[in-house]
């Protein structure tokens, strides 16, 4: 009789014989447990056996969780869906144990846990109790289940693969911790872990049901990540005869990229997808967005691997081309070096359609640093750069022309000018320490034209003038004014960096003093910034006016900020155009604490809210006529509750007599339409549009006044 799963607890004196032969399948992650997750084991062992009676049989039985194999009740063959790293580190720690004890019956008793010695009259090969997947089965043999190889692990100084630097690691915590027991020690914590130590066996009969329990197992928290069930799912779609092929696929990617990218690697993937600030988990809005198990080898062969090259060269700044390959990889380095990660998804969007096109590479991640350090400078917060960044990908995948003015990869004129102005500011009180490092770095970069090369350990922002000068110093004569030293002592004119850690003693020294001994090293400096420092001899407002202004001038070139336009600027232009403008000029109203948009157009007529519009389910205010007026334009058809129930939503264009009878009918409350509606795209309210138009023009906002 098949059964679809049973549980048995188990002594590891069970597990590790000819019950079970284990063997970890290639859709598992490389072995991952730790340092601390190994010395953890270990401690926890100590600690139960120091509290144990002398005789062990009377000592409780200590848990050391479960295990999920896919396993037929007749056979010893079992596939481990869930438990490798307990098994693994368990034969680790075994093999360590054999490796310090002195008594070769102990040796030879532990060596029957980990594997068995072929036998020539029978024409048998060596069984070993665990084999782990293909990528590091010979290494485990060889350096840990074979007797003698534990120390030759413990001394390889070769860089290994991360799952094989893992088991050298554990080796050697295994080993000197192993190492302060006496031998009676040892012989009895082997017993203890043999005898009195126990797994909860979860045996299933089929692939099917291994992979719903791998599901489930995960979403209760097992230590399995979102790209290990991805790949169950993904390589258990694929057809029997193919899965190899497609795992080592995988596994060579995983591998390249380190597990951890691997894993930021699917995050941007889900974002291309996505294109909207993520709701759930990796897994579930995979799932949703990416849909990898519906057409699994599709996902691998046309989606994974190429995103997966595009990301190694977009993050190695390793881009191959006969032309532009120096300029492109130097905006790739800068944009690497951001706090933020959000531009990664529409880039690889962008280099797997346009790779083979150099002229175009460039000017994209030309244009694409400009884009993030303008961020960086203007603060931007994580909601703006998401929307920004994936309004992007959607231009790309759309085909659109991302070099015209309107692109999303483009900086607007009040961009520009709020980029500018960031950076004409206190910087040194507005950003964080790492921002303006960063901002000061690629500035560095650029007066030194691209010559100078930054690998400092550590890179640090200094103020040339202090911030607290004392009161008969230098420093206050040449700035006595504490207006001006306030208005210029955090400005980029008067910073500069350094290849040290910042050291508060030397702030306050003279000029000359942190010249020659403090802003140089050996005489001499890595930063153009603190060159340009050195060659003056006093330091006054005018030359840090004069420094600022260099500086300003450099930031402003390379990224193109002259067409920059303030919110006055651009609001005075406007208003301007309007008053000639004919009809339908439209407005729009936003309430973030309700999450509704409306837009609405005026023509001297009508004021016409859009058909799709928003409105608040429910009136909150006073009773009012415009309460009425609602009520009347559900009734009518006009307002229909949402799909989702938590809105209404205007079915079509519906005129109003004034700004203030639409916002109110929005908004579920009395309002001043004049103040709540704006011009669309700007700050400008509808009252300060009238304002400022002929007295003679029609609006129907007239009759609010």
């Amino acid at each position: 009789m098949t059964h679809t799963l049973t549980a048995k607890e188990q002594s590891l004196a069970k597990i590790f014989s000819d019950d079970y032969v284990f063997t970890i399948p290639g859709y598992q992650r490389p072995y991952a447990w730790g340092k601390d997750q190994a010395q953890e084991l270990l401690d926890d062992l100590l600690g139960a056996l120091a509290t144990s009676p002398s005789s062990l049989s009377e000592a409780a039985p200590y848990f050391l969780g479960s295990i999920v194999l896919i396993k037929g009740e007749a056979s010893p063959e079992s596939i481990v869906v869930d438990g490798q790293q307990r098994l693994t580190t368990l034969t680790l720690l075994l093999s360590a144990i054999r490796a310090t004890v002195s008594d070769t019956p102990v040796q030879t008793g532990i060596t029957k846990r980990i594997y068995e010695h072929g036998d020539v009259v029978s024409a048998t090969k060596a069984r070993y109790r665990l084999s782990l997947r293909e990528r590091d089965r010979d290494f485990f043999r060889q350096y840990v289940q074979h007797e003698n190889g534990l120390q030759t692990l413990a001394q390889l100084n070769s860089p290994l693969p991360d799952a094989q630097a893992r088991l050298r690691g554990n080796a050697q915590v295994f080993m000197d911790g192993l190492a302060k027991l006496q031998e009676p020690g040892l012989v009895r914590l082997v017993q203890f872990i043999i005898t009195r130590c126990y797994l909860v066996t979860v045996a299933t009969p089929d692939l099917d049901s291994a992979y719903r329990i791998f599901g489930v197992l995960n979403s209760r928290g097992l230590d399995l990540s979102a790209t290990d069930i991805l790949k169950a799912e993904v390589i258990g779609g694929i057809e029997p005869a193919l899965r190899d092929a497609y795992t080592k696929k995988w596994e060579d990617e995983e591998e390249d990229l380190g597990r951890d990218e691997f894993g930021d690697l699917f995050s941007h993937i889900r974002m291309v997808y996505r294109k909207a600030k993520p709701q759930g988990t990796l897994l579930k809005e995979f799932k949703e967005h990416v849909a990898p198990a519906q057409h699994p080898q599709s996902f691998v062969d046309q989606i994974l691997l190429p995103m997966a090259q595009a990301f190694c060269e977009l993050r190695d700044a390793d881009y191959a081309s006969q032309r532009h390959a120096e300029q492109v990889n130097e905006h790739l380095s800068w944009l690497n070096r951001l706090e933020f990660k959000d531009w990664v998804p529409p880039a690889l969007a962008f280099f797997i359609r346009h790779r083979q096109q150099p002229d175009m590479v460039l000017s994209f991640f030309r244009d694409m640093e400009r884009l993030g350090y303008s961020m960086l400078a203007r603060r931007a917060g994580v909601n703006e750069r998401i929307e920004r960044f994936s309004a992007l990908t959607g231009s790309v995948e759309a085909g659109s022309d991302l070099f015209a003015e309107s692109s999303p990869l483009q900086l607007t004129a009040q961009e520009q000018h709020q980029t500018y102005a960031a950076l004409s500011g206190p910087m040194y009180e507005t950003h964080s320490p790492r921002a303006l490092a960063i901002l000061l770095l690629r500035l560095d970069s650029l007066l030194s034209d691209g010559s100078a090369s930054y690998q400092h350990d550590v890179v640090s922002v200094e103020h040339v003038m202090p911030q607290q000068p004392a009161p008969n110093s230098q420093w206050s004569g040449w700035v006595p004014d504490k207006a001006l030293h306030q208005q210029w002592v955090h400005r980029l004119g008067n910073l500069t960096l350094l290849s040290r850690k910042k050291n508060s003693s030397a702030s306050n020294r003279d000029f000359a003093w942190k010249k020659s001994a403090y802003f140089t090293k050996g005489g001499t400096t890595a930063f153009a910034l603190t060159t340009q420092v050195l060659q003056y001899s006093e330091w006054t407002t005018e030359v840090m006016k004069l420094r600022q202004d260099a500086m300003l001038q450099k930031l402003e070139t390379h990224w193109r900020l002259q067409g920059r336009k303030s919110k006055a600027d651009m609001a005075e232009a406007l208003l301007a155009e309007l008053k000639v403008a004919g009809d339908a000029v439209l407005f729009e109203l936003e309430s973030s604490r309700h999450g509704l948009a409306a837009v609405a157009k005026e023509n001297g007529i009508a004021f016409t809210v859009l058909a799709g519009s928003q409105a608040k389910l429910d009136w909150s205010g006073q009773p009012h006529s415009y309460l009425q007026l609602r009520e009347d334009l559900r009734r009518a058809g006009a307002l229909k509750s949402a799909e989702d129930g938590t809105h209404l939503v205007f079915s079509k264009d519906t005129d109003f007599k004034s700004p203030s009878a639409a916002s109110a009918t929005v908004l579920g409350r009395t309002d001043n339409g004049r103040n709540t509606w704006r011009l669309k795209g700007t700050s400008i309210t509808y009252a300060a549009w009238q304002d400022n138009l002929p007295g003679n023009q029609p609006v129907t906002g007239r009759f609010e006044v």
